[in-house]
């Protein structure tokens, strides 16, 4: 693929992406997941890794995870094209739903409209949620007993004891030991 063809392939990915993930950072996974397996660019590993480092870095989940892939591809122009892709289509409808929605916002068919946009989102939530689940708890993403991730689940185990039961913790230190206890366990 030419680099051409890579930046034109990215930005309507990404603008697309943007349009269409309603509900944050986690709805924007499955539009990744599909762009991985058409281009190769990246399989589920590798998609929950960029999610792993989008969440622990500061900003926006779906513009990093958007911001990585691009660069991995054609480097800080990528980065560039494809935040700028992910952020457009906000820009334009928040700008068409403000001047809209001080007219609108009682109309019953709007509601109607958010009261079907909701479940969808949930669905696509719920979606990523039971990929990287797979992805993160069984050896390359298959479900079987015998390629249980026994480090991983482990230290599932651990930090969602720690989160429900200390309340002295701030999310920070979580992630900074998740990080390190990751590297330990994957030596």
């Amino acid at each position: 693929m030419s680099w051409l063809t890579t930046l034109w392939t990215l930005i309507f990915e990404f603008f697309k992406t943007g349009l269409f993930a309603v509900g944050g950072g986690l709805a924007t996974v499955p539009f990744l997941a599909e762009i991985g397996e058409k281009t190769g660019w990246y399989g589920a590993e590798l998609l929950s890794t960029i999610l792993a480092v989008s969440e622990s870095t500061p900003g926006p989940m779906g513009i990093n995870m958007a911001t990585y892939v691009g660069y991995s591809q054609l480097g800080i122009l990528g980065g560039i094209v494809t935040t700028l892709a992910e952020v457009a289509p906000s820009i334009i409808v928040i700008t068409i739903i403000a001047k809209m929605l001080t007219k609108f916002d009682q109309n019953p068919y709007v509601q109607a409209v958010f009261s079907g946009i909701k479940p969808a989102v949930v669905g696509f939530i719920a979606a990523a949620c039971i990929s990287l689940f797979t992805s993160a708890f069984f050896i390359h993403g298959m479900v079987s007993v015998d390629l249980i991730n026994i480090k991983a689940l482990g230290l599932f185990a651990v930090v969602f004891t720690v989160t429900r039961f200390v309340k002295e913790k701030h999310p920070i230190q979580v992630i900074v030991i998740c990080a390190i206890a990751g590297v330990i366990l994957s030596m």
